[in-house]
């Protein structure tokens, strides 16, 4: 591979290399891997099973294709075989396949090439490559695994027994400067170690005892923390400070003894059936290659080098980086990137949206009103999936017996290109004007039989599947006569449904290509900046008098950026450009509208105006704990992290007088009242710790701390400050923390964990590490309809899948308003929430879903019962005229998701969910009882 050109005009050269599959044809049916002789070790289950030379490398792979293996096929190897050839229905295998050199002309290029974790048996002192039952957190991750290689079983890979003692040992590969190791924290494991031991406690049938050795629990993602207490306190799993430096293979059976010192300095030695090692993540040596060849600067350990005001983009103009490549980081934090680095790239491309885009032709949909119901039924054989078990034509002679039917056959593989087709033909030649598939699950297929019977002219919404493969050949296996009569009884039900079925409108709605920023902080303004870069304007609503909000008082970024000299450039940049609108001094008051037509009421100095909008991006940000505790706000030597701060900015010459100051960390954080890490906090204070140490380098400077929480690249920050003298001393928090005022000077008073005794210390100036805390009373989240954490941060609609997005369409979260984090992240997940919010002002229209609740005003009893209920606020009141006593309810079908929780609670019976109505659910029911 290479690249020439320049950003907004690349040329990349690629290597195809052959699958020897025509994806085309390939219909993933399994047949060819099931008659293939030769079986492999197989990499994705971490060599604890085989596979065949032709495969998939897992089940979810996209696109779910095979592929042959060359280097293990008996065909390339000896040149004979060819099995797969021979037994594939469609005639998908192409030995002669050769390898395609590509050269792509592109605009801008996005580096998402991932990590890989460490490899315990590079210098292997842990008796991984000794013990078959020391195992790496990945191969445990498979060992529990439904589709793994025990099938979910929790068993010792040595004898098959189910273990009664599992050890996980953290930093494996991690925060060690030793051969091979890394001296990093790769972020992801204590929080995945917490998850592993959780899961095989549920895994096993009588009771597990797990223990996770530890240096610092990194709980430090949003509700992390949380996980950590309910392993701890609810689950039972015991925490040990200890790192383990080697496993002892205690007797043949495969037991391994751990040593260790025990918090009151004992010395133990404990045997366990199984010991994870929880590896870390690293570069590949595949990335460091593709960096040299793009011309990407990377850092000592191999990562990209970035920004700490742009964490997605390279040294090289128009190629951005996100994930793994970027830094050691967990699933939401590589999702938000990846979407801030669309974003970054795509806004070197604005001018050029839309131009290679073609529209597909849609068939004109045919109009069955007053026509009987022609129902065509479609029964698959999955290959030996479903017909192993069911005797599918059985199944096709009964669905000919039932009513409306007009057709029914069975087809091999109903989601192959061919099947399609044939299906879309027979439905034009014989006027079906409803469609029964009887396959597998809808979840995954019925998008695409839906699109099969839109192309052939009929409504989507007169489609119905039958899931004859989850729910009969896959657990009924041992009674084949009982699975067809279920599979039976399945596809009546949907006949009986679908002839019940009417066709239904999704409603289009335009888009006010605007979009709504609410905080002017460093998220908003980010946000702001990154919408205009893509071309569109949006309004940035700041509560006060300036922008900036907490980065105003912030010094430095965690790797030395200069905060106040970006800050004052982002705010010039913001304020000049005409595409954002920024309204200072100004509240929200009202919201109105859904997605793509918001109307928000904002107030300014007594002035209502109507703002109108397509989106909305919340960034309103969080602020510092101010404590009153440990004599903060009555004894000036007690500051808190930001006050510090502010002495920094200002150059304050008395700081460089002191001879000794206190950190003091997790004040207010990690308690009871906020169970939550802030994240920024150890970085902060380590950070203002060396600039201490800079000032006066013989100042004593301590740091009191639970867990050094300096994740990520931040462990080099970390490593320095110990190298500088910065002491560091982690306290007994059982035992509690003590400040008093001993005559003229403070006294701190703690108990120290490592040599288990009593110190004092007396400090010129104490920093209090406080929390970030989000405002106590937040009308936004009922403005907005979206909801709030029990820590009363904004929730985002899935922390993997929409990391970004909330449960209300059309609005987004980033910054302190989602979660505490630091600035670089704030400014990542405003890229990001931008970048999601031009998925849909991009679109100029949406459709909405069809399948949506609507009333029946006439038998409305006006109870506001629906209106409570509802988690969308889709209900709302017709105002009453002369014709009606009160109001009636009326569904906003925008807004409505078909949940069907106010068709259930409506004591009238006056709502309604298309496509789920009652006739067509007791259709289904009343066939199925009376049948049995």
């Amino acid at each position: 591979m290479g690249i020439t050109g320049e950003e907004g005009n690349f040329q990349v050269r690629v290597t195809q290399h052959p699958r020897y599959v025509d994806m085309e044809k390939c219909i993933a049916c399994n047949l060819c891997a099931e008659k293939c002789p030769k079986k492999v070790v197989d990499a994705y289950d971490a060599g604890l099973k085989k596979r065949k030379a032709i495969y998939v490398k897992y089940p979810q792979a996209v696109p779910l294709k095979y592929a042959i293996d060359k280097d293990n096929c008996i065909f390339f190897q000896k040149g004979k075989c060819k099995t797969c050839e021979k037994v594939c229905p469609t005639g998908a295998i192409r030995y002669d396949e050769q390898e395609k050199s590509l050269t792509l002309n592109v605009g801008s290029v996005i580096v998402a090439s991932g990590c890989e974790a460490y490899d315990p048996s590079m210098h292997d002192v842990y008796g991984y490559q000794r013990s078959p039952n020391v195992v790496t957190s990945l191969e445990f991750e498979r060992i529990l695994s439904a589709s793994g290689p025990f099938g979910g079983h929790l068993v010792r890979p040595s004898d098959h027994k189910e273990p009664k003692k599992i050890a996980w040992l953290q930093c494996i590969g991690s925060r060690d400067l030793h051969i091979g190791a890394r001296g990093y924290c790769s972020s992801v494991c204590c929080t995945y170690a917490i998850k592993e031991a959780m899961l095989a406690k549920e895994h096993s049938k009588d009771g597990l005892d797990t223990a996770i050795f530890y240096m610092d629990i990194r709980t430090h993602g949003k509700d992390f923390e949380r996980y950590y207490n309910r392993g701890r306190d609810a689950a039972g799993i015991r925490f040990i400070k200890s790192r383990i430096t080697h496993v002892v293979p205690e007797d043949a059976d495969g037991n391994l003894l751990i040593q260790y010192v025990d918090q009151a300095g004992k010395t133990i030695a404990e045997a366990f059936d199984i010991v994870v090692l929880s590896v870390g993540l690293g570069v590949s040596a595949e990335a460091r290659v593709l960096a040299e060849r793009l011309g990407i600067q990377t850092d000592h350990y191999g990562f990209a080098r970035t920004s700490g005001f742009d964490s997605v983009k390279t040294s090289v103009p128009g190629i951005y980086v996100c994930g793994g490549f970027e830094a050691p980081m967990d699933i939401p934090s590589s999702v938000v990137e990846s979407s801030a680095a669309a974003g970054a790239a795509g806004s070197t491309l604005t001018d050029t949206r839309w131009t290679l885009t073609q529209t597909k032709e849609i068939q004109e949909e045919t109009d069955i009103r007053g026509e009987p119901p022609r129902i065509g039924v479609f029964i698959c054989r999955c290959g030996t999936n479903i017909a192993s078990v069911v005797d599918v034509p059985k199944v096709v002679e009964y669905a000919k017996t039932l009513p409306y039917v007009a057709h029914a056959e069975e087809s091999m593989f109903s989601c192959s290109q061919d099947t399609q087709n044939m299906m879309a033909r027979v439905i034009r030649e014989k006027g079906l004007n409803r469609v029964v598939v009887s396959a597998c699950t809808p979840k995954t297929h019925e998008p695409l039989f839906q699109e099969t019977v839109t192309n052939a002219g009929i409504n989507k919404y007169l489609f119905e599947m039958a899931n004859i493969r989850n729910q009969c050949s896959w657990v009924h296996g041992q009674t084949k006569d009982a699975a067809t009569a279920k599979a039976m009884d399945l596809t009546r039900m949907a006949v009986s449904k679908v002839a019940l079925l009417q066709p239904l409108t999704e409603p289009e709605l335009s888009i006010n290509p605007k979009a709504l920023i609410i905080g002017g902080g460093l998220a908003g303004i980010s946000a702001a900046k990154a919408l205009s870069a893509q071309g569109y304007q949006s309004y940035l609503v700041e509560q006060s008098d300036r922008l900036g909000g907490q980065a105003l008082t912030l010094h430095e970024t965690w790797d030395g950026g200069d905060i106040q000299t970006h800050l004052k450039q982002m705010i010039q940049e913001v304020t000049s450009d005409d595409k954002i609108d920024v309204r200072l001094n100004t509240r929200i008051k009202k919201v109105d509208g859904f997605v793509g037509n918001f109307k928000t009421t904002v107030e300014k100095e007594g002035e209502n105006e109507v703002l109108e909008h397509g989106v909305a991006l919340i960034a309103s940000g969080a602020s510092e704990l101010k404590p009153d505790l440990y004599f903060h706000g009555k004894d000036p030597r007690v500051i808190t992290a930001l006050e510090l701060d502010q002495r920094l900015i200002q150059k304050d010459a008395s700081i460089g007088n002191l001879k000794t100051a206190l950190f003091i960390q997790c004040v207010g954080s990690r308690i009871p009242e906020r169970p939550y890490c802030s994240k920024v906090c150890c970085t902060h204070s380590i950070k203002n710790a060396l600039a201490l140490k800079t000032l006066r380098p013989e100042m004593d400077v301590i740091v009191l701390y639970r867990d050094m929480r300096s994740y990520g690249l931040r462990e080099d920050l970390y490593r320095k400050a110990r190298e500088k003298g910065v002491i560091f001393l982690k306290y007994d928090e059982s035992a509690g923390l003590q400040v008093d005022q001993a005559g003229k000077d403070l006294e701190v008073v703690f108990r120290d964990t490592a040599l288990r005794r009593r110190m004092v210390v007396r400090p010129d100036l104490m920093v209090l590490a406080t929390a970030i805390v989000p405002p106590k009373d937040n009308p936004l989240a009922q403005m907005f309809k979206v909801t709030l954490n029990d820590d009363a941060f904004f929730m985002e609609a899935h922390v993997k899948l929409r990391p970004v997005d909330c449960a209300t369409d059309g609005v987004f979260i980033c910054g302190l308003a989602h979660a505490p984090k630091p600035i670089d992240e704030s400014i990542t997940q405003a890229q990001a929430a931008a970048t999601r919010a031009v998925t849909l002002l991009a679109k100029k229209t949406i459709r909405m879903a069809g399948t949506v609740a609507e009333t029946n005003p006439a038998i409305c009893s006006s109870c506001g019962v629906c209106v409570s209920v509802c988690p969308y606020s889709a209900p709302s009141f017709i105002a009453a005229d002369a014709r009606m006593h009160a109001g009636k309810a009326q569904i906003n079908a925008v807004l409505c998701k078909g949940c069907g929780l106010c068709v259930a609670s409506c004591r009238s019976g006056a709502i309604h969910l298309k496509g789920f109505d009652n006739d067509q659910i007791f259709a289904q029911i009343f066939d199925f009882n009376e049948a049995a």
